[in-house]
């Protein structure tokens, strides 16, 4: 993989703490889950922990998933 051991993750959501250059995405772990899931808390750092989520689901396209890696930015 071109930026070692890391996937490149894309991603517009600008005002997250892990906004990177050219939208790449600088969390050390990334967390999707389908939305039947979307206001699930999991008790994890998002970045460099692993989450546990203790299921597996499946999705029918990329609209029906959402990314809980998500943290705002600070002020």
């Amino acid at each position: 993989m071109p930026n070692g051991d890391k996937p490149i993750v894309k991603c517009s959501v600008s005002n997250c703490t892990y906004w990177g250059d050219k939208n790449v995405c600088n969390a050390d772990l990334i967390m999707i889950d389908i939305d039947q899931h979307a206001s699930r808390v999991y008790n994890a750092e998002f970045a460099g922990e692993s989450f546990d989520t203790g299921h597996q689901d499946t999705a029918e396209s990329s609209s029906a998933t959402c990314c809980h890696t998500f943290k705002p930015k600070s002020s």
